[in-house]
């Protein structure tokens, strides 16, 4: 197999409401690849073939050992990823209240190694083609066949409420619009998607921001991407920059590539 990153979108319709992206990543001359990927509302599964996790982002090839699959909750902070040795993976890149549609096991506290999303044969089936297409019609049918609707009326207005009124989003203004309590909106989402209502806003803004500035005006100066999306000023976005990413605004966009179509934005450090 070549080496390939390549991203590409479910086509079933039920499974496209949930699911924002797959892709595929094969490098198979790898020998140590290094990346940081930054806080992002979806939550993910990476299927890893022939991999073990040993710890602090660091994933290696061992031929002998089975698929690594793994859950990575809506990030807070930078996630350091090594990978060590050739890389076969497939990842499904889920909406902030997509995996719940079809799984009911899931634990939002924290990166988890230990649970089993797709069967051995089904696992075969996925790594036997390097085809989007086929990969699209595999994945498409076995989320397919998992689904079973997830409803939370509550939660899911609490999330469309924080997309529609980010620029101008108080937990209060939520908790007044539904008639709710601050502290039982927290509860909920830290249940549901593993943040508080607050940290969830300020990734969502945070990733609209990196939305704006990729793939819509990238000539747009910090200040007025500040202005556009009601920060105080721009030492207000500098300091939302260094707390998620560790960065600059300036820095994180210069260092950053963008892979695939869709909106993976790494700094690749090896």
């Amino acid at each position: 197999m070549k080496e390939r990153f390549h991203t590409f979108q479910p086509k079933n319709p039920v499974v496209a409401k949930y699911v924002d992206y797959y892709y595929l990543d094969i490098k198979p001359e790898n020998t140590i690849h290094t990346y940081q990927c930054f806080p992002h509302f979806n939550n993910t599964i990476s299927l890893y073939k022939s991999h073990i996790e040993t710890g602090n982002g660091k994933v290696t090839f061992d031929e002998n050992a089975g698929v690594l699959q793994i859950f990575t909750p809506i990030r807070q902070k930078v996630l350091h990823v090594l990978q060590s040795g050739q890389v076969h993976r497939v990842v499904i890149v889920f909406h902030p209240l997509g995996i719940q549609q079809f799984y009911n096991h899931v634990k939002f506290t924290d990166l988890t190694t230990d649970s089993e999303f797709f069967s051995s044969e089904e696992l075969n089936l996925i790594f036997s083609t390097p085809d989007p297409e086929l990969l699209t019609k595999l994945l498409d049918a076995f989320l397919q066949e998992r689904f079973c609707p997830f409803q939370n009326p509550i939660l899911e207005r609490s999330v469309q409420y924080v997309f529609d009124h980010c620029e101008h989003f108080t937990v209060t203004s939520l908790s007044a619009n539904l008639g709710i309590s601050r502290q039982h909106l927290n509860r909920s989402f830290q249940t549901h998607l593993g943040v508080s209502v607050k940290k969830f806003h300020e990734i969502v803004l945070f990733r609209k921001t990196v939305h704006q500035k990729l793939f819509e005006r990238p000539d747009k100066s910090f200040t007025e991407l500040a202005y556009e999306f009601n920060y105080n000023d721009q030492s207000h976005l500098n300091k939302a920059y260094k707390n998620l990413t560790e960065n600059s605004p300036g820095s994180f966009f210069d260092q950053g590539t963008v892979l695939g179509t869709q909106d993976t934005f790494w700094h690749l450090l090896s």
